[in-house]
């Protein structure tokens, strides 16, 4: 019973952290952290390493917190809440960063319904270079007018 716990507990902190990138995306770095994702949009510089990287940094610093908090003080709900959003760190980075940014040169022939849908969205919310306009969606939810 404390396996299926878990795994519930892993699951939804996954699918939740879809709703935090969503909300994160609108309303901060859309909104009073539009400073550090402009260059996600627009990209004035010539490093690999973009300001708007530190999202992902607050979302590690957040799941290693829940993985000190078990290991130190015995939470055990915070394992599998760390690991949810550890999950989901590493499906966004492969999602956006690999397949749809191309930061690193792999998985470029992935061209089935569901990743040129995925493609085509994220092509409309970057064609707005600007804080306001632009569609906000999550990782797994992509309104179904980009899949044609």
């Amino acid at each position: 019973m404390e396996t299926l716990l878990w795994i519930v507990v892993f699951v939804t902190t996954f699918l939740i952290m879809e709703g935090m990138a969503w909300f994160t995306h609108k309303y901060v770095m859309h909104g009073f952290l539009w400073k550090l994702h402009r260059d996600h949009h627009k990209k004035d510089h010539d490093s690999w390493w973009e300001r708007n990287d530190f999202f992902f940094v607050f979302y590690a610093l957040i799941s290693i917190g829940c993985f000190l908090l078990w290991s130190y003080e015995g939470v055990w709900i915070a394992l599998p809440i760390g690991f949810g959003i550890l999950a989901y760190g590493i499906a966004y980075f492969v999602v956006h960063d690999i397949f749809i940014h191309q930061r690193f040169k792999i998985l470029r022939n992935a061209n089935n319904r569901y990743a040129k849908g995925v493609r085509r969205a994220h092509k409309m919310h970057h064609k707005h270079l600007g804080k306001d306009e632009g569609e906000c969606f999550g990782m797994l939810w992509v309104p179904f007018k980009y899949f044609k």
